[in-house]
């Protein structure tokens, strides 16, 4: 057995794992914050997405033993208050999910898409980031509208851009 101390979501949370435990495994079922969803096992889907330490990672590849000490959002931690977050609130006004099972892997990615690139989007820009997020539902259409809805939202202060509590 292995101790990991992590922030999840701003709360500081300690347990006794294997140190085989992928973080996904560690966020769906020590944790309970079964957001974060395992499509692949292989890094490809993306539905696996969190932020560690204010970047997107895929948590299925992910020791949880490896990133001890960091700080984890997972799709639950983006909302604030009982308000949805900016990106969220443009995913279900611009339909940008079907099934909903890569969603929160599409969210994860979208706010780290206009952390590191800003509120102003393109279509195109968009698209190739999403590389690595797979939806076997949909054509991308609305989640691209949706993407672009949020970063102009998130530029406009309607809310923060929130990651874990610092």
């Amino acid at each position: 057995m292995a101790t990991v101390s992590l922030t999840v979501n701003g709360k500081a949370v300690t347990a006794n794992i294997d140190p085989r435990t992928l973080l996904v495994q560690f966020l769906r079922e020590n944790l309970r914050l079964t957001g974060t969803h395992v499509g692949c096992d292989t890094s490809q889907c993306g539905a696996c997405l969190v932020h560690l330490d204010g970047k997107a990672v895929k948590s299925c590849t992910t020791l949880a033993v490896a990133v001890d000490g960091a700080s984890v959002t997972t799709i639950e931690g983006l909302a604030a208050d009982g308000a949805l977050h900016p990106m969220q609130e443009a995913f279900r006004e611009h339909h940008g999910l079907q099934c909903g099972f890569c969603t929160p892997g599409m969210i994860m990615s979208a706010v780290d898409m206009v952390n590191r690139r800003g509120h102003q989007l393109d279509e195109k820009t968009i698209r190739e980031d999403l590389d690595g997020n797979i939806c076997r539902c949909t054509g991308y259409h609305n989640i691209v509208k949706a993407i672009a809805a949020g970063a102009e939202a998130m530029g406009k202060g309607t809310a923060p851009v929130r990651q874990a509590a610092e």
